[in-house]
């Protein structure tokens, strides 16, 4: 079966707003948890069991599937560093995922530059990482990671680095965490061992974490486009199609709020 959502037993009242978003959850638990993908299922045993599911369906009409509650997600902090693209793009590309799940590595090499060129470059996307850990401690090791080179501006750089073909096989401890942030061009690589081992680092993952849990998500890469929840790695034209509906329909959703790019 898949992992079932673990709940918080006092979540703080933010967790509470941010994920306690009425009747958009519910169907984001129906569309996210239902399509556990099969290209989520890492090489060693794990307690999520994947199927695999067809892929997304973006009807024609720009608003079907859109859910203005699930929206509301975007932070559209100018100063995250786990996110690229302006913070007033009209339309925003919210992605939960793990860097063991070798769906969400073929999503960053082979999906996400294209959308980066196509989407971001011009204005019109921005794309927000959330950290979801779902296969142990090494999941977990290399999300805190991620959130440490983000710290010194290089969160993008680790995020390639780590999705590199043969990247995850090699598994993220500790040696491997420096070499990877060595390689993202970290220059302060001692900070970075101290912030990827810290409690910030920690209560950070653990947000986004319980954000997707939140959202009924069992498998990753899960994601939502301006409120359209979309599950798996799918074919690079159900994202331009999603993308391309949201930004004709105004950006519906957004907040507008202004940032750089």
């Amino acid at each position: 079966m898949s992992k079932t959502p673990s709940k918080p037993s006092n979540p703080s009242k933010s967790s509470k707003k941010n994920i306690a978003i009425g009747a958009g959850v519910a169907v984001a638990a129906l569309l996210l948890g239902a399509a556990s993908y099969s290209a989520t299922k890492p090489d060693e045993p794990s307690s999520v069991t994947a199927k695999e599911e067809p892929a997304a369906d973006v009807s024609a009409d720009p608003q079907a599937g859109v859910y203005p509650e699930l929206a509301k997600l975007a932070r559209r902090d100018a100063k995250d560093p786990l996110a690229q693209g302006r913070a007033d793009a009209p339309v925003v590309l919210i992605e939960y995922a793990d860097f063991k799940c070798g769906y969400c590595g073929k999503f960053a090499r082979d999906t996400e530059p294209g959308l980066v060129k196509k989407y971001v470059d011009d204005g019109t996307l921005r794309i927000e990482w959330r950290n979801f850990p779902i296969f142990g401690a090494d999941s977990e090791s290399a999300a805190r990671g991620a959130w440490a080179a983000g710290k010194q501006g290089r969160f993008w750089q680790f995020h390639a680095a780590a999705y590199a073909e043969g990247s995850k096989e090699k598994g993220f401890g500790g040696d491997r965490l420096e070499e990877l942030a060595k390689e993202a061009g970290v220059k302060d690589v001692g900070r970075f061992t101290d912030d990827a081992g810290s409690a910030a680092a920690k209560a950070a993952v653990k947000k986004d974490q319980e954000e997707a849990y939140g959202l009924g998500a069992t498998s990753t890469p899960s994601f939502l486009v301006n409120g359209r929840p979309i599950s798996g790695a799918q074919p690079d034209e159900v994202f331009d199609q999603a993308i391309e509906q949201a930004a004709a329909a105004g950006g519906k959703g957004g907040s507008g709020k202004g940032g750089e790019k």
